[in-house]
Order: C-alpha cells, then structure tokens, then sequence
C-alpha cells in the first residue's frame, strides 16, 4: 500500500503542477485507485471524481453507458475500458480519464478471464491500454495489485504527455 501511496503522491504532483484533473472509473479494484488519488492532502486541486461501476446498473446509472452503448463491447476487456475512460472523463470534464475493469478473484469472471485478470485505460492527452494478468486468485491481492497497475499506467501517460521516453 505504501508503494501505491508514492504513486498517488507523484501524480498528485504532476497533476497539481501542469492545472489538470482526472476523474476515475473502477470495477474490481474496488475504489482503491480513487482512495489511493484522494489520500494526498489538496486532492481537490486535482480529483474530479469516480466510481466503482461494478455490475451494468452502475454503469448505466453512473457513467450513462446502456445496453445499447455496450453494442459491440464487453466489460473486461481493453476496448470497453477504453470506452469507459472516455466516458468518465467526458462526464467530469476532466482533462484525464481512467478506467479499470477485470476479475479480482477468487473466481474468474463470466466473460471466461481467471481471476488476476484486468484491464486498464487511460484517456487525456495521451491514451493507451494494457492488459494485467496477476495468476493469483488472491481477491485483496488483485484488487491491490490493479490499483497499482493503473497508477503506474497513468504515470507513463502523464510522461509521455510531457515527451519524456
């Protein structure tokens, strides 16, 4: 957690010093990217907002996305969490959107991915996507590790976005 805490803090910085905002949309993560955002003292300058959007209720009540928005998409996987980043960053206005969305465990999910399994984008500036597989079926494990995985993947779009290599 600590490690995901000087994650948090760096971008809090980067965000702070550049003016910009994110907003966040998370499913198996559980809120821990968020908590992780607004753990840094002045997230206010920074943090738009986010959601845990966890079953297709919170997705359309939430980010607005219904049956009819997930033609083509499943959750879980790279196009629907890049669809989703767009979303929330559009919503709050945000010049930076997140989205992470898998299967923390024990269990996989009912897409067919093992638990481990998640998917990540961001959307801003710069976008990109990635899929995350952990092999662990350890649900706090997961749920940590996917949290660390987005601010990691944030952060190398907030330095790609400054042009650093």
């Amino acid at each position: 957690m600590r490690a995901m805490m000087e994650r948090a803090g760096r971008i809090a910085a980067l965000l702070t010093a550049r003016r910009e905002t994110v907003a966040v949309a998370e499913s198996s993560a559980g809120g821990l990217v968020s908590a992780a955002l607004l753990a840094v003292p002045g997230a206010s300058a920074y943090y738009l907002g986010g959601a845990v959007v966890y079953t297709a209720q919170a997705r359309q009540a939430l980010i607005g996305l219904d049956a009819a928005g997930m033609d083509g998409l499943r959750s879980a996987s790279e196009p629907y969490a890049a669809r989703v980043a767009d979303l929330v960053r559009e919503r709050h206005g945000a010049v930076w959107g997140l989205c992470e969305t898998g299967a923390a465990g024990p269990g996989g999910n009912r897409y067919g991915d093992s638990a481990g399994h998640t998917c990540l984008a961001v959307a801003g500036p710069v976008a990109s996507r990635r899929t995350v597989e952990t092999g662990d079926s350890d649900r706090a494990a997961n749920m940590e590790a996917f949290a660390a995985a987005m601010l990691d993947a944030f952060l190398e779009a907030l330095a790609e976005a400054d042009g650093a290599p």
